[in-house]
């Protein structure tokens, strides 16, 4: 049993006759059989989330995020991406041991993703009210009149000015933060128990991304939706995010409530992450950065898949793999946990200074 499932019941119950967790994922293992070998992408990853629940997943590009989510979604493209191992529960029913059709109708009705590329996502030969209207039409056998009003009231939704005029227009025709919103607006038509958004503010400008996220974060909480936000930004989720996991090279390497996470992180990977985030008080002085690179997933370094580039790396780090551990309600996979949770204060802010006030009091 993956240590998700051994924490707190969720806030309110998935459904009429089920209470456990809204969405989980148990040990899932995804590998891409290449020619040049078997890459092991996913290694083992579980996590969970609940109604009106935020969960961010953090990590580097290659860390494994997006496959988790694609892998979630029925959208992994086979070959050369396998299933090998876990379990994909929504509402407690396992959507791998289920036939491709029953996946398709449980992923339809309870799981959306928004895309991280909202221009390519988009199918640029027809207007925003027909792809959106599209779904009421192909799902819920809508009239085009039907599907265009509720187009309509969607843009509205998301706070696209004048929908009604805007509803006729081309993707090309909005900016990119207004494609984005189109893509959350797609993604809520059939009213989903659980909301996957993949980078939603890669390549906006700092005010149009704290906007999307704002809206992310009324919409689900006005619908009690389970959210997971997947980025590499960690200033972005600093004030939306419920939990937080970090991955790296297919696995969780620390799991924790978003403040406990930002004010003493318990694994070197994740303090390197916050360091390498801009501070006003550093002004003028050199970007801390992660020395190296992720590994290659073919070849994936024994021990601690982290030790090349980590500075606390000791010998048992480069032959033996630490376990997740437990440490109170949140969970570390570092030889050296426990010691990096029970630093004083003083020592927490030589890592971590204010962060910029990414963790509001």
């Amino acid at each position: 049993m993956s240590h998700a499932a051994t924490q707190a019941a969720p806030k309110k119950s998935a459904g009429a006759d089920y209470d456990g967790h809204l969405l989980e994922v148990d040990d899932l293992h995804v590998e891409f059989r290449t020619r040049d070998g078997v890459a092991k992408v996913i290694n083992g990853v579980s996590y969970h989330v609940d109604h009106g629940e935020t969960l961010a997943v953090l990590g580097e590009s290659g860390s494994g995020k997006s496959v988790t989510a694609q892998t979630i979604m029925g959208i992994l493209d086979t070959p050369p991406g396998f299933v090998t191992g876990g379990e994909i529960r929504f509402k407690g029913v396992d959507m791998l041991k289920q036939s491709k059709e029953a996946r398709r109708k449980i992923r339809a009705a309870g799981i959306a993703m928004v895309f991280q590329d909202a221009l390519s996502a988009l199918n640029p030969v027809f207007t925003v009210g027909f792809q959106i209207g599209e779904l009421f039409r192909k799902r819920l056998g809508m009239s085009r009149k039907e599907a265009r009003q509720r187009a309509i009231e969607l843009l509205d939704l998301v706070k696209i000015p004048n929908p009604k005029e805007r509803v006729r227009q081309y993707p090309h025709e909005f900016s990119g933060g207004m494609r984005q919103r189109v893509m959350i607006a797609m993604s809520l038509a059939l009213d989903p128990d659980v909301l996957i958004a993949d980078e939603p503010t890669t390549a906006l400008d700092v005010t149009v991304q704290a906007q999307i996220m704002d809206l992310l974060k009324e919409i689900q909480q006005e619908r009690d939706m389970g959210l997971i936000l997947i980025t590499h930004d960690l200033g972005v989720v600093a004030d939306v995010a419920d939990r937080i996991a970090v991955m790296y090279a297919g696995r969780i390497v620390e799991e924790a409530d978003c403040a406990t996470c930002y004010r003493k992180p318990c694994h070197p990977y994740t303090i390197g992450l916050l360091n390498s985030i801009p501070r006003m008080d550093l002004k003028g002085q050199e970007l801390a950065t992660i020395k190296g690179l992720p590994p290659s997933l073919l070849h994936i370094p024994t021990g601690c898949t982290f030790h090349p580039r980590c500075p606390m790396a000791q010998e048992i780090c480069r032959t033996t793999e630490p376990p997740l551990l437990d440490l109170g309600g949140r969970w570390s996979r570092c030889h050296f946990a426990e010691d990096l949770k029970n630093r004083d204060q003083e020592q927490s802010a030589i890592y971590l200074g204010d962060q910029k006030g990414l963790i509001s009091e």
